[in-house]
C-alpha cells in the first residue's frame, strides 16, 4: 500500500476543478422566500444547467447579514479559500445580498474579491446578469449592494417606530422583564396566553407582551430591599445580606452593589414601564439616550412597592450624588484641606458636597495624584498603591487554591458576597486579604501590619498575605478568626501576633491545610457495627495497664507550618 495513489484536493487538475462547485446559502429571519431550501433549489438548477457538480456546502441558517462575526459558514469559506484548501473552482450564491447587508457596501465586494483572487469564480444564480467582470455587471452589483444595505436601514426604522408605538400603549416590545417580574403573552382581547420564558418570542401579530409581578417570594425580596435601604442606605450591605441568605439575582448570579442599584432605580416596581433608555440599531454598539427621548407608560404594571417608599429611596440616591467638574472638585477639596488640616479618604467620604473617595481616585488616578495636584504631602506613605495589582492576583490565586482544597475535602463552596471571599457549607466564611506593612512612627518602634477587612464580615476566618518591608514581596501568611465584631482595620505587630496566637505559615500549602482542617468537619467514611463482646472468664482476664503519669507541663503547639 506504500505506492498507493493519493489525490490531494489542493492539487486537483484544472479540468476537474472547472466542473466542481460549492454553494453558499444564508437565511436571516426577515424574509421567508430566502429560505435555505429555496436557495438550494435555485442553485441546484443553475448547477445542472451549467454541468457543475456540487461538492461542498457552506451554510449560515438564521443569521443576520449585518455582521460577519456570527456567521460560521462564511468564515469557514473564507478560511478555506485563503489557506488554499478548496477542491472546487466555482462558488454558487443565490444573489448579491446573500453575502450580507453590510452598511459598508465595500465589505461584501471584498469577500467576492478574496474568492476571485484564489482563482474561484463566483456566480449569482438568481440574478439577471452574468458575473463576468464587465462594466454592466460591476454597476449592477454595486447597486444591489447599496439596495441590500438600504433595506436593512428601512426595516430597522420601521421596527423601531413600531416598538415605540406599542411601548406607549403599555406593552413590552423587547428586553427582559426584571427581577420579580414576568412577561405575559396576551391576545387582542387581553386574554392571557401564558407566561413567556427566556428567549421566547411572539409569532402572531395580534398578540402582545405585558409585564406583571411573578414569583411571590421574589416580590417579597423586592419589598425588603426597598425597606432595608431606608435603614442602612447601602447597596453593598444589602447585597451581602442577600448572598448570605443564598438568594440569587435575576441572572442567576450572586447579588452585587450594581444589581441592587438596578432594583432601587427601576420604576417598573411602582407600575411604570420605561422604554428607549438605550437603543441599538443595525447591530451597532448600544447608545444611551437622553431622558427626553424615553417613552414612559404609567400605571400599566401592577405595583409591588409603594410610591412614597420608592421616591424616598430615589431622593436618598440623588442627594448623595454630586456632579462636579474636576476643577470644581479640586476647589472643594482644597477648602476641605484648609478647614481640616489634613485629607484622608474618610474625611472625603463624610464631607457634604464632596464626591466619595472612590470617585476622586477614578478621576485623578489615585490618591497620590490627587494630593500632588492639591499641593498636599500626607504623613502616610502611599507607595503601597503601586503593588495593589500584584496583591489582587495573589489573593485570587489563594482563593482558587482554598476552594479546590475545600471541595476535595467534601466541603460545599458558595460566593461570600464580596471579592476574594468564600462561604463554606453555608455557615463559616473565609476572607482572603493582604496584610500591609507599615513602618513604626519612630525609628525605634517596630513595624506593624494592617488588614482592611470587608464590612459586615460574618463568623469565620481571615487568611492574609503578610507583605514584607515596603510591600514589595510576600513575607508569610497568617490566619486569624473573626466573630463579626472585630474592627474594620486589624493592626498587629510581630509581638502582638505572638501574644494573640495568630497563626503564621511560611507557605501557601500549610495555610491551605490549616484552613481546610478548621472549616471542614471530618466525618468517618463508614461506621462498622461493633461485634458483641463476650465475657471472658476471670482467670483469662489480663491485668489492666497502669495509666501513664500525667505531665505537669506540655509543650505549646507549634503555629509555624
Amino acid at each position: 500500500m506504500g505506492n498507493a495513489l493519493i489525490v490531494h484536493k489542493a492539487h486537483l487538475p484544472k479540468a476537474l476543478l472547472g466542473v466542481r462547485a460549492a454553494q453558499y446559502v444564508r437565511m436571516s429571519t426577515d424574509r421567508q422566500q430566502y429560505s435555505i431550501q429555496n436557495q438550494a433549489a435555485v442553485i441546484a438548477a443553475y448547477a445542472h444547467a451549467h454541468n457543475f457538480t456540487l461538492v461542498r456546502t457552506y451554510k449560515d441558517e438564521g443569521e443576520s447579514g449585518l455582521l460577519i462575526k456570527n456567521r460560521a459558514g462564511l468564515l469557514q469559506l473564507l478560511k478555506d479559500v485563503e489557506s488554499n484548501q478548496t477542491d472546487f473552482g466555482h462558488l454558487l450564491v443565490y444573489d448579491v445580498s446573500r453575502w450580507g447587508r453590510f452598511q459598508d457596501v465595500d465589505e461584501s465586494a471584498h469577500y467576492e474579491f478574496v474568492c476571485r483572487r484564489a482563482g474561484i469564480k463566483v456566480a449569482y444564480c438568481a440574478e439577471q446578469f452574468e458575473n463576468d467582470g464587465s462594466m454592466l455587471a460591476s454597476i449592477v452589483k454595486n447597486i444591489k449592494r447599496v439596495m441590500a444595505a438600504e433595506y436593512s436601514r428601512e426595516l430597522s426604522a420601521k421596527v423601531y417606530a413600531g416598538q415605540c408605538r406599542f411601548a406607549r400603549l403599555g406593552y413590552k416590545p423587547c428586553g427582559r422583564a426584571g427581577y420579580a417580574l414576568v412577561r405575559e403573552l396576551v391576545d387582542e382581547k387581553m386574554q392571557t396566553r401564558g407566561v413567556m420564558k427566556k428567549g421566547d418570542r411572539k409569532y402572531i401579530l395580534t398578540d402582545h407582551i405585558r409585564v406583571r409581578p411573578g414569583d411571590p417570594n421574589e416580590t417579597a425580596v423586592v419589598k425588603w430591599i426597598f425597606q432595608r435601604f431606608l435603614e442602612v442606605r447601602s447597596e453593598t450591605a444589602i447585597a451581602w445580606e442577600l448572598n448570605r441568605k443564598g438568594l440569587l439575582s435575576s441572572t442567576g448570579a450572586p447579588w452585587t452593589r450594581a444589581a441592587v442599584g438596578v432594583i432601587l432605580r427601576n420604576e417598573s416596581y411602582i407600575g411604570n414601564l420605561i422604554f428607549n433608555r438605550k437603543s441599538q440599531k443595525l447591530r451597532q454598539p448600544a447608545v444611551i439616550n437622553p431622558p427626553e427621548q424615553w417613552i414612559r407608560s404609567e400605571g400599566c404594571i401592577e405595583p409591588i412597592v409603594d410610591r412614597e417608599v420608592f421616591f424616598n429611596v430615589r431622593k436618598i440616591i440623588e442627594e448623595r450624588r454630586v456632579d462636579l467638574t474636576e476643577e470644581e472638585m479640586l476647589v472643594r477639596l482644597r477648602k476641605t484641606l484648609l478647614r481640616e488640616g489634613r485629607l484622608t479618604p474618610a474625611i472625603i467620604d463624610r464631607t457634604p458636597g464632596l464626591p466619595c473617595s472612590v470617585t476622586c481616585q477614578t478621576h485623578f488616578g489615585n490618591l497620590r495624584n490627587l494630593y500632588r495636584l492639591l499641593g498636599y504631602t500626607p504623613k502616610r506613605n502611599y507607595d503601597f498603591l503601586d503593588s495593589r495589582p500584584v496583591w489582587s492576583e495573589l489573593r485570587s490565586k489563594l482563593v482558587e487554591q482554598a476552594a479546590t482544597a475545600i471541595k476535595a475535602a467534601g466541603g460545599r463552596i458558595s460566593p461570600g458576597g464580596w471579592s476574594n471571599c468564600l462561604r463554606v457549607n453555608g455557615t463559616a466564611c473565609l476572607s482572603v486579604r493582604a496584610a500591609r506593612w507599615t513602618p513604626g512612627q519612630k525609628p525605634t518602634h517596630a513595624p506593624y501590619w494592617s488588614i482592611e477587612r470587608e464590612a459586615c464580615l460574618p463568623d469565620g476566618w481571615i487568611a492574609a498575605i503578610r507583605l514584607a518591608e515596603h510591600n514589595k514581596t510576600v513575607l508569610d501568611y497568617v490566619l486569624l478568626p473573626t466573630d463579626g465584631k472585630v474592627k474594620r482595620t486589624i493592626r498587629f505587630s510581630e509581638a502582638v501576633r505572638m501574644r494573640r496566637g495568630i497563626m503564621r505559615f511560611k507557605t501557601t500549602a500549610g495555610l491551605i491545610q490549616a484552613i481546610t482542617r478548621r472549616l471542614i468537619r471530618t466525618r468517618p467514611t463508614s461506621q462498622a457495627t461493633p461485634a458483641p463482646q463476650t465475657k471472658e472468664p476471670k482467670a483469662a482476664r489480663s491485668r489492666p495497664r497502669r495509666a501513664p503519669k500525667r505531665r505537669s507541663h506540655q509543650r505549646p503547639p507549634k503555629n509555624l507550618c
